[in-house]
């Protein structure tokens, strides 16, 4: 049955590369995969497989590969990826030595690859469960580890229907879930290899926050600079202008929460001289969507990034983020932040924020983020279900400044606490 299901799915983005550029990519770079590693592969190396499916699991899989390029160069990397969302923005990341995407998972497609690369070890992220791949790996003998994988009980693994795929589980070596409640699902499987280790994602989050780049352009739009001090200090530095009461940044955000925030803005008349500015990172980024929040901003003195003019930054209301790679360096310039998703297709990296000690606001479709419930849990995390109750909690901040600093360390103190996962895995492996 999954075989069937596999084929249908082919087929069907066959049809949809007729029309759609990104899935065009996405079957290109499939169909090319073992042409690139034919080209590619040392035959004398031996490859330690990532597979990850977009940007995201990237981001996880990140501190293993990097941790395993520094301390055993013995090995090269292999890194895949399923999604043209993380080929195209990482297929030049130097951390690996190959970068390609994952050929769909049919029996024949698994072998080719497999018989291209013959790797010595696999991690795949979070939620890749590739049946035909994984029953190869585990026939060949290769050592596989599940990483930052999370379980819940409506997963088709552990429905009465699903038991027969649910055999893919058995073919991992190892799983490094990210809490108690997966591994006691995995047990009920039978399935006891299995160490609780939380998600590489907070060591990623704050390695990306040590080396996160200064933004002159947000600086000064914000009217001030980072000082060089130890404590890395917001400090006003522009004469003549006076500093906003704050800075929102929303982040990764989708039309349904733009028209949250900037309602709210707009109606309690938050922006102008020595008021709150806005910085708004969305996460489509085309000249459609920019357009559609330019409208929704009309009246009001609004630049984007990529046309920088210190003039019209230092005076400007909002600034758009119209390019990519930039927003886990401008959350540090928050007071508070939102991150986006939450009224659609899920929320997107709220630790990307609460990194930077900032209480952060996101939408009601958080259920299956296992940080954004500890987030609201602690406090440092605030749901919104409406634009009422938006308006509500930011009112309160507004009125009580203080709590936006209490609520941003409480958000910065989970963050830190959940850090060394990479190191648990590594103690495991005893490479």
């Amino acid at each position: 049955m999954y075989n069937v299901i596999i084929y249908l799915y082919s087929f069907g983005v066959a049809i949809a590369s007729l029309f759609s550029e990104k899935v065009r990519k996405m079957r290109r770079g499939e169909r090319e995969a073992v042409s690139v590693l034919k080209e590619k592969v040392d035959p004398e190396a031996q490859y330690v497989w990532f597979h990850a499916a977009s940007l995201g699991e990237f981001e996880q899989g990140r501190p293993l590969m990097e941790r395993l390029r520094r301390d055993h160069p013995e090995y090269k990397i292999l890194l895949t990826f399923f999604s043209p969302s993380g080929y195209e923005v990482r297929k030049n990341y130097e951390g690996a030595d190959i970068v390609c995407y994952l050929p769909l998972d049919t029996i024949s497609n698994a072998r080719r690859f497999l018989r291209a690369v013959r790797p010595v070890m696999a991690f795949f992220i979070k939620y890749e469960f590739w049946y035909n791949y994984l029953h190869i790996l585990k026939h060949r003998g290769v050592p596989v580890y599940s990483v930052s994988s999370i379980f819940r009980p409506n997963q088709v693994f552990f429905r009465w229907y699903g038991r027969q795929y649910g055999r893919v589980l058995k073919c991992f070596t190892h799983f490094f879930v990210q809490n108690e409640v997966s591994k006691s699902l995995l047990a009920t499987l039978g399935i006891h290899e299995v160490t609780v280790v939380g998600d590489t994602r907070f060591d990623r989050v704050l390695q990306i926050k040590d080396d996160a780049k200064k933004l002159e352009e947000v600086e000064y739009f914000c009217q001030y600079n980072i000082a060089d001090d130890p404590d890395d200090d917001l400090i006003f530095a522009y004469a003549g202008y006076t500093p906003p009461q704050g800075v929102f940044v929303a982040g990764s955000s989708w039309p349904p929460d733009e028209d949250i925030f900037i309602r709210y803005f707009r109606e309690k008349r938050l922006f102008g001289y020595g008021k709150w500015k806005m910085i708004i990172a969305p996460h489509v980024i085309d000249e459609d969507h920019l357009q559609q929040i330019e409208q929704k901003l009309e009246g009001l003195k609004v630049v984007r990034f990529t046309k920088y003019d210190c003039r019209k930054f230092e005076s400007a209301d909002v600034l758009i983020i119209d390019c990519f790679g930039l927003l886990s360096s401008i959350y540090r310039y928050a007071t508070v932040c939102y991150v986006g998703g939450g009224f659609g297709v899920g929320i997107h990296n709220v630790v990307e924020a609460a990194v930077w000690g900032k209480p952060v606001f996101f939408g009601p479709n958080n259920q299956r983020f296992q940080e954004a419930q500890d987030l609201k849990a602690c406090g440092g995390g605030l749901e919104i279900g409406s634009y009422d109750d938006f308006s509500s909690k930011m009112a309160d901040f507004i009125e009580n400044p203080q709590s936006i600093q209490s609520l941003g360390e409480t958000a910065g103190n989970y963050v830190s606490s959940r850090a060394g996962s990479a190191d648990l895995i590594f103690q495991h492996l005893k490479l």
